[in-house]
C-alpha cells in the first residue's frame, strides 16, 4: 500500500485552489496557505471575467495544454454545479502580416481546431460593433469564450475542502525550507513539515522567493468597463475579443448585459513596485489609451467608464511561465508555479494538475518542456 503523501500549497488563488483541488482529487494530504482568503481581489484573478480560448497567439504549444485544461474545466464545472465558464466565441483581430496572427492560425490548422475565419464584410454584418482595417484579419475561435475568476477560485478551493484538503486562510508564509528530504512550511504561528510543496505566490513571488534565478517582474493592470450606445455587444453572439495590433488589448461583454471590459497588454502597463503597496487609484491619463482605442475601433462604446479597478500579474522576460521544481539542492520538493505573464488563467486547471504529478509523482505526461523550470537558463 503508497503512503499517502503531504503536501503544502503555498498561496490558493489562481493557481493554488486547481492545485489543491487536483492534488486532494488523487489522495494527498493537502494544507494550503493564503495571505487573503481563496477569491480575492488583491491580485491577478479579479474583474468579473477572463478569456477562455483554444487558439493561441503566442505559442501553439501550448494548444495540447488547452485541451487539458478545457476537460477540467468541464470537471470542474460538473463536480461542482456551478457554472464557471461560458463558451460564447473570441473574435482574434489583428493585420494578417504580423506574427501572432500567423501564430493562431498555425495554431488552428495544426490542432484541427473549431474556426471561423472572417473577412470584413462578413464581420461587419454579424458583429458591427467592432471596425477593422485593411490587411486585417479576423477569426472566431468558436470553443473560446469568458471564465469567472473570482467564483473559480472559491469553487475550485472548496471542492478541495470537500475532498479533504484544509486552507489556513489569512496566513503568511515566511520561508519555505528543504528538510530531509522533505520541506518545512514556516509561517507566523510556527512549522510544518511536508513530504511535497506547491508554491504559487502569484505577485508575490520575488518577496517569498528573492533568490530565484529568474526575473519575475511585477506590473500594474487596469481594467476598464463602458456601456454600449448601442445593442450589437449584446446580440444573438456576444464573442470575448482579441486585437493584436497596432496597440494590443482585449475585451468581454459583462455576463449581466450591460457593460463591455476592457484591458491591455503587458507593454501598457506600468511596475507595480511593492505589491503590498499597489496604487488602487486610476488617473486620467491612464484612460487616454482606452479612449483611443474606443474611437478607432470600438465607436459605440461610452468615451467614459462605469467602473475602474487595478489588479497585479507577473511577467518573465520572455513571457513563458516558470513551472517545475525550483533549482538548487533539496529544493527537488518544491514545485514552482509562477510568471504566467497574463495568459495564465484560461490555463490554470492543467497547471493545477501538471503540479500535483510532479508533487506526486516526480514527472508528468503533459508536454511542458518548454515552459519547465528543469534546465532552464532564460527566463
Amino acid at each position: 500500500m503508497s503512503v499517502r503523501k503531504r503536501v503544502a500549497v503555498v498561496g490558493v488563488g489562481t493557481m493554488g485552489s486547481q492545485a489543491a483541488w487536483r492534488l486532494a482529487a488523487r489522495g494527498a494530504e493537502v494544507v494550503g496557505y493564503d495571505r487573503f482568503a481563496p477569491g480575492h481581489d488583491r491580485s491577478a484573478a479579479g474583474g468579473e471575467t477572463r478569456i477562455f480560448r483554444s487558439a493561441h497567439f503566442e505559442d501553439s504549444r501550448y494548444v495540447p495544454l488547452l485541451q487539458h485544461a478545457d476537460a477540467l474545466w468541464e470537471r470542474l464545472q460538473q463536480e461542482t454545479g456551478r457554472e464557471l465558464r461560458r463558451l460564447t466565441g473570441c473574435l482574434l483581430m489583428g493585420p494578417t502580416e504580423q506574427q501572432q496572427m500567423a501564430t493562431v492560425l498555425q495554431s488552428i490548422a495544426e490542432h484541427g481546431l473549431d474556426h471561423e475565419v472572417l473577412d470584413a464584410e462578413l464581420l461587419a454584418k454579424r458583429f458591427p460593433q467592432f471596425r477593422i482595417e485593411d490587411g486585417d484579419a479576423a477569426v472566431l475561435d468558436r470553443r473560446a469564450g469568458f471564465i469567472r475568476p473570482e467564483l473559480t477560485i472559491q469553487t475550485a478551493a472548496r471542492r478541495a475542502e470537500e475532498l479533504g484538503a484544509r486552507i489556513h486562510r489569512y496566513t503568511t508564509v515566511r520561508e519555505i525550507v528543504p528538510s530531509g528530504g522533505g520541506v518545512e512550511v514556516h509561517t507566523d504561528a510556527g512549522s510544518e513539515r511536508f513530504d511535497a510543496a506547491v508554491v504559487s505566490p502569484g505577485p508575490w513571488v520575488n518577496d517569498l522567493l528573492p533568490d530565484l534565478p529568474w526575473e519575475v517582474e511585477i506590473r500594474r493592470l487596469v481594467s476598464a468597463w463602458y456601456v454600449p450606445t448601442s445593442d450589437a455587444w449584446f446580440g444573438e453572439e456576444r464573442p470575448a475579443f482579441i486585437r493584436t495590433a497596432p496597440t494590443h488589448c482585449y475585451g468581454l461583454p459583462s455576463p449581466d448585459g450591460v457593460s463591455v471590459k476592457l484591458g491591455l497588454s503587458r507593454a501598457l502597463h506600468r511596475l507595480a513596485g511593492d505589491p503590498n503597496q499597489l496604487d488602487r487609484t486610476v488617473q486620467p491619463e491612464e484612460l487616454e489609451i482606452f479612449t483611443e482605442l474606443m474611437g478607432r475601433y470600438m465607436p459605440d462604446l461610452h468615451p467614459d467608464p462605469t467602473r475602474l479597478s487595478v489588479y497585479m500579474e507577473g511577467y518573465t522576460e520572455s513571457s513563458r511561465p516558470l513551472v517545475g521544481p525550483l533549482p538548487g539542492t533539496g529544493n527537488e520538493n518544491v514545485i514552482l508555479l509562477a510568471g504566467f505573464s497574463g495568459h495564465g488563467f484560461k490555463l490554470s486547471p492543467a497547471f493545477g494538475d501538471i503540479a500535483a504529478d510532479l508533487a506526486l509523482d516526480g514527472r508528468s505526461s503533459q508536454p511542458i518542456d518548454f515552459i519547465s523550470t528543469v534546465d532552464r537558463t532564460v527566463a
